[in-house]
């Protein structure tokens, strides 16, 4: 019997294809591919990657098949020390398959996925007895159809939940969504569902009584955060030579719940989460420059004087 993890995680776990260009493609063109490479990726998937890179005990509740691409996300999971215990198995089930531009000379991407084949674990499969234990859990937007039930059993044992959100369809679950401990929201997809778009009107607008956090990630223009009854802090973003910001979300979703699962305040959890994906950023692919506990520190250290300061 493995220990309980620390950390559970729903949603995302991708097999991404990366192709390395000078530029995006224009319609109707021909574009040199100058190098390709296969990395593990998704919301959930990095980001519990990245938590157990940072010493996190960390464990994804999921459903794989019999194929090639569940196998590759299996062996990576097992590489990193991330547990799948917890996970189900069913005949076609697979992960997403993406598809990454990625522009080489400045870093960003496009990604193109299919996930005809990806499933989530039925309701009935998700209970008390199956979370119970664990300090922390995290879920993403591909994980709507079991949104409520997982947060209501979360919320019932008294689990923080951690989320990473992209789909605007979180809306028809607003209940769930106002009672999410940790929300950390891309700049876009916060402006969609506030209908805001300065950081401090967002910030306000997604404040709840069950709230500990909440905070807008728009890459290098680093992050803004709140907590309850307390000013709105600006994060700038730490100076890095971006390779790839494939995954720099996710990587900073899962170093903040490590931070936060090995007792950092709110504030340096922001911190370390901003380096963690500063770091990510120079290397390719969705995982591949996750840090590890040593790295992070040494390059927070080098760069202390980047901190958050209040803007309101």
């Amino acid at each position: 019997m493995q220990k309980k993890p620390d950390l559970i995680g729903f949603g995302a776990v991708t097999v991404d294809d990366l192709l390395y260009l000078s530029g995006f493609p224009q319609p109707d063109s021909k574009q040199q591919v100058f190098d390709q490479k296969r990395f593990g990726g998704g919301l959930a998937g990095t980001a519990l990657v990245a938590a157990a890179r940072l010493g996190t005990h960390a464990s994804y509740f999921g459903v794989f098949g019999a194929n090639e691409l569940s196998s590759f996300v299996q062996d990576t999971f097992q590489h990193e020390r991330v547990q799948t215990d917890l996970c189900l198995y069913e005949e076609g089930a697979q992960p997403v398959h993406s598809t990454i531009l990625v522009d080489q000379t400045s870093g960003s991407r496009t990604i193109l996925y299919a996930n005809d084949h990806f499933q989530l674990p039925p309701i009935s499969t998700i209970t008390k007895a199956q979370l119970e234990g664990c300090r922390m859990v995290f879920i993403d937007s591909a994980s709507l159809p079991i949104f409520d039930h997982v947060v209501f059993i979360a919320r019932s044992l008294h689990i923080p939940i951690l989320t990473d959100i992209e789909d605007n369809s979180i809306l028809e679950h607003q209940s769930s969504l106002d009672a999410i401990d940790h929300l950390i929201l891309g700049e876009r997809m916060a402006c969609d569902l506030t209908g805001e778009h300065s950081p401090s009107r967002i910030l306000n607008a997604l404040e709840t009584p069950m709230r500990k956090i909440c905070a807008i990630t728009d890459g290098e223009n680093g992050c803004w955060f709140k907590e309850p009854n307390r000013p709105v802090y600006h994060m700038p973003a730490f100076p890095v030579h971006a390779v790839d910001t494939t995954g720099c979300g996710d990587v900073f979703h899962g170093a903040y719940a490590a931070a936060v699962l090995h007792h950092s305040n709110l504030p340096n959890a922001i911190v370390q989460a901003s380096a963690a994906a500063a770091l990510k950023a120079t290397k390719p692919g969705g995982q591949a420059g996750i840090p590890d506990f040593t790295t992070l520190k040494q390059f927070i250290d080098e760069n202390r004087h980047i901190q958050p300061y209040e803007i309101d």
